[in-house]
Protein backbone atom coordinates (compact mmCIF):
# COMPACT_ATOMS: atom_id res chain seq x y z
CA UNK A 1 0.00 0.00 0.00
CA UNK A 2 1.63 3.57 -0.94
CA UNK A 3 0.41 7.10 0.45
CA UNK A 4 -2.32 7.13 -2.07
CA UNK A 5 -3.59 3.86 -1.47
CA UNK A 6 -3.81 5.07 2.19
CA UNK A 7 -5.32 8.22 1.35
CA UNK A 8 -7.87 6.99 -0.48
CA UNK A 9 -8.42 3.93 2.53
CA UNK A 10 -8.65 6.59 5.28
CA UNK A 11 -10.87 9.14 3.17
CA UNK A 12 -13.90 6.11 2.86
CA UNK A 13 -12.85 4.48 6.28
CA UNK A 14 -13.88 8.15 8.44
CA UNK A 15 -15.73 9.93 5.29
CA UNK A 16 -13.27 12.71 5.75
CA UNK A 17 -12.16 14.13 1.95
CA UNK A 18 -8.89 13.01 0.38
CA UNK A 19 -7.71 16.25 0.72
CA UNK A 20 -8.23 16.57 4.60
CA UNK A 21 -7.11 13.25 5.15
CA UNK A 22 -3.98 14.03 2.90
CA UNK A 23 -3.13 17.28 5.31
CA UNK A 24 -3.65 14.89 7.87
CA UNK A 25 -1.08 12.80 6.73
CA UNK A 26 1.53 15.43 5.77
CA UNK A 27 1.04 16.79 9.84
CA UNK A 28 1.39 13.05 10.99
CA UNK A 29 4.87 12.43 9.35
CA UNK A 30 5.96 16.03 9.73
CA UNK A 31 5.87 15.57 13.39
CA UNK A 32 7.14 12.06 13.76
CA UNK A 33 10.56 13.49 11.78
CA UNK A 34 10.54 16.48 14.42
CA UNK A 35 9.87 14.00 17.40
CA UNK A 36 12.70 11.55 16.00
CA UNK A 37 15.06 14.38 15.03
CA UNK A 38 14.79 15.49 18.57
CA UNK A 39 15.26 12.17 20.30
CA UNK A 40 11.91 11.90 21.03
CA UNK A 41 10.11 8.23 20.92
CA UNK A 42 6.64 8.87 19.18
CA UNK A 43 3.97 5.95 20.35
CA UNK A 44 0.87 4.76 19.26
CA UNK A 45 -0.81 2.49 22.35
CA UNK A 46 -1.62 -0.92 20.42
CA UNK A 47 -0.17 0.08 16.76
CA UNK A 48 3.64 0.62 18.05
CA UNK A 49 6.46 3.20 18.27
CA UNK A 50 8.72 5.13 16.00
CA UNK A 51 12.07 5.32 17.57
CA UNK A 52 15.68 6.45 17.02
CA UNK A 53 18.52 3.24 17.17
CA UNK A 54 22.12 3.84 17.45
CA UNK A 55 24.10 0.81 15.03
CA UNK A 56 27.52 1.03 16.58
CA UNK A 57 31.19 1.91 14.42
CA UNK A 58 32.23 -2.02 13.11
CA UNK A 59 34.58 -3.39 10.77
CA UNK A 60 33.50 -4.53 7.62
CA UNK A 61 34.80 -5.70 4.08
CA UNK A 62 34.45 -4.52 0.89
CA UNK A 63 32.71 -7.45 -1.21
CA UNK A 64 34.35 -5.87 -4.53
CA UNK A 65 37.71 -5.67 -3.28
CA UNK A 66 38.03 -7.85 0.05
CA UNK A 67 39.57 -4.67 1.55
CA UNK A 68 38.96 -3.99 5.37
CA UNK A 69 37.08 -1.22 6.22
CA UNK A 70 35.81 0.93 8.87
CA UNK A 71 32.04 1.99 9.00
CA UNK A 72 30.91 4.80 11.50
CA UNK A 73 28.47 4.45 14.15
CA UNK A 74 24.85 5.32 12.28
CA UNK A 75 21.62 7.14 14.09
CA UNK A 76 18.73 5.30 11.75
CA UNK A 77 14.63 5.35 12.28
CA UNK A 78 13.09 2.60 13.80
CA UNK A 79 9.40 0.95 13.96
CA UNK A 80 8.70 -1.30 16.86
CA UNK A 81 5.34 -3.21 16.34
CA UNK A 82 3.28 -2.76 19.51
CA UNK A 83 1.26 -6.05 20.70
CA UNK A 84 -2.32 -5.69 18.60
CA UNK A 85 -0.31 -4.95 15.53
CA UNK A 86 2.08 -8.04 16.01
CA UNK A 87 -0.97 -10.64 17.38
CA UNK A 88 -3.06 -9.01 13.77
CA UNK A 89 -0.21 -10.08 11.86
CA UNK A 90 0.86 -13.17 13.88
CA UNK A 91 -2.79 -14.87 13.41
CA UNK A 92 -3.49 -13.62 9.72
CA UNK A 93 -0.23 -15.32 8.65
CA UNK A 94 -1.02 -18.80 10.51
Amino acid sequence: MNKTDLINALSEETTFSKKDVSRVLDALTRIVERALKQGKKVSITGFGSFLISERPARKGINPATKEKIDIPKVTVPKFKAGKNLREIVRSAHL
